[in-house]
């Protein structure tokens, strides 16, 4: 039966409301609309008008969860990225790819995933197809590198991913990683990851990867069940799983195993035996959740931990779905005295940040949202708001955040994000590596709140590291010279 609460929703304990009514706002269903809102613009494609909405309706609908638009110059990324993300922060993993070496270059170098053990995981290993291997199949390749790496390395853990040339030639990547497995034995596994990058969206590849670490999990599922949870879509970027993990162990709240940053093999093997799965990152997770609950009976609930708000609200509903008044006691105590110690922090800054207007494009729904409602704790109005990978409820709780002229976009383009931008004015972008010289390019204000950055944006030693980015980058003097007439 699935339990999943989404983190918006208030925990119901006795004695909690008092603690996080200013922080929590429980958001009414809506009912769905279907009435087009995209403005008629030469910049915008036909095809493109149903993902974008720009007037407010109740209950704004705008489609979603799609292949992207051909011609449009998508921002979203591939299958295999997708699979790659996921996976890509178990540190003690070994990851071939089995194509040509371009797709090799998606590594670690790219991702501020940080680790504890083993830094294997920063490394990539090809099979480098050529033309002769894609005219008589790459199988045989295979097998050799897998028969390399377990004599250099001796792994416990291979991931071999098929990308979109093997999806042409038809290598029978399973086959290969089944006796691969027999052949060594020692516990090996060898997991196939068909991912070839035409075969669908980035979220395919969540689903992928998910189903390739549920591979891993199913032999170990008669463990025993014991106190404690696992983190599920947090993946270490600059050491926010560190943070949060310890937030909930200072609470006494053991952390199982973390999916997948700072994970390693003998650690994802104990999720089986875990309480409760908490969700980070909805889009990449959510389905792995969905499986273990199935298969192995972990409940799970949704969480943020970007702002005050919704860190927390997360921190009391972990504690509450856990059924300990002790736990939970110590969790209204520590919100409190964190919330308290953080808003003079936010006052400092809002005098500087009020007024100004922001535009949001990530990867998930939920980090989107938990942004709008950090900026709104700042005084600043979000003008554009748009994710690669955002579903339908995440769009229809944004719309309910957002005033009744935010410009609301799934799986935007540069052109798209431009144009928007410069219309309503934004005076700072966030978003990810690919938005920055956009941004720069208009001369808007920029803050990566995506993969590559190097310094922790959640719980609440995140905010201070938001707020301080924000402002130096909005309030820099640097605009003044280069935004023309906009001044």
């Amino acid at each position: 039966m699935e339990t999943s609460v989404d983190f918006t929703e208030a925990p119901t304990t006795s004695g909690a409301s008092s603690v996080i009514a200013p922080v929590i706002t429980h958001v009414a269903e809506v009912t769905l609309t279907h009435e087009a809102s995209a403005p008629s613009s030469p910049g915008i494609l036909q095809e493109r008008s149903g993902s974008i909405s720009c007037s407010k309706k109740k209950g704004r609908s705008i489609e979603c969860e799609k292949e992207s638009v051909s011609g449009a110059v998508s921002q979203r990324a591939c299958v295999y990225c997708g699979a790659r993300v996921v996976l890509n922060p178990i540190t003690d993993a070994y990851h071939i790819v089995h194509g040509p070496i371009g797709c090799a270059s998606y590594t670690w170098d790219i991702r501020g995933s940080l680790t504890s053990d083993s830094e294997i995981y920063r490394n990539s290993f090809s099979t480098d197809l050529r033309e002769t291997d894609i005219v008589f199949g790459g199988a045989e390749k295979l097998t050799k590198a897998i028969d390399e790496l377990v004599e250099k390395a001796a792994p416990k853990l291979i991931f071999v991913y098929a990308t979109c040339i093997v999806g042409v030639i038809g290598d029978d990547v399973e086959a290969v990683c089944r006796m691969a497995e027999h052949k060594h034995g020692g516990g090996l596994r060898v997991i196939p990851v068909k991912a070839p990058g035409f075969s669908g969206t980035k979220t395919q590849g969540y689903k992928l990867a998910c189903d390739a670490i549920m591979e891993l999990l199913l032999p170990h599922r008669e463990q025993p069940q014991q106190f404690g949870i696992n983190i599920l879509g947090d993946y270490n970027l600059a050491g926010e799983m560190w943070i949060i993990k310890g937030y909930l162990e200072d609470l006494g709240i053991p952390v199982l195993s973390t999916i997948t940053g700072d994970a390693s093999h003998d650690k994802l093997i104990r999720a089986p035996g875990a309480l409760l799965n908490i969700v980070q990152c909805a889009g990449s997770s959510s389905y792995l959740a969905n499986r273990m609950e199935e298969e192995f009976g972990i409940p799970h609930i949704k969480v943020s931990f970007f702002g005050v708000e919704d860190t927390s609200a997360s921190i009391l509903r972990v504690a509450e779905a856990l059924g300990d008044p002790d736990i939970f006691a110590r969790a209204r105590a520590f919100v409190v005295r964190r919330s308290a110690e953080a808003r003079p922090f936010i006052e400092q800054y809002r005098p500087k940040l009020a007024g100004k207007r922001a535009a949001i494009f990530v990867g998930g729904g939920f980090k989107a949202i938990s942004l709008i409602r950090q900026f709104n704790e700042l005084g600043i109005k979000t003008v554009v708001v748009g994710t690669q990978t955002g579903k339908q409820d995440e769009y229809e709780l944004i719309g309910e955040l957002v005033d009744a002229d935010t410009v609301i976009l799934d799986d935007a383009n540069p052109a798209e994000l431009e144009q928007f931008m410069l219309e309503k004015q934004a005076d700072i972008l966030v978003g990810g590596v690919k938005e920055r010289p956009l941004a720069y390019k208009l001369g808007v204000a920029f803050c990566d709140h995506n993969h590559e950055r190097k310094h922790p944006l959640a719980g609440f030693e995140g905010i201070e590291s938001f707020i301080r980015e924000i402002n130096l980058s909005i309030n820099s003097p640097v605009w003044q010279f280069v935004r023309g007439d906009r001044g």
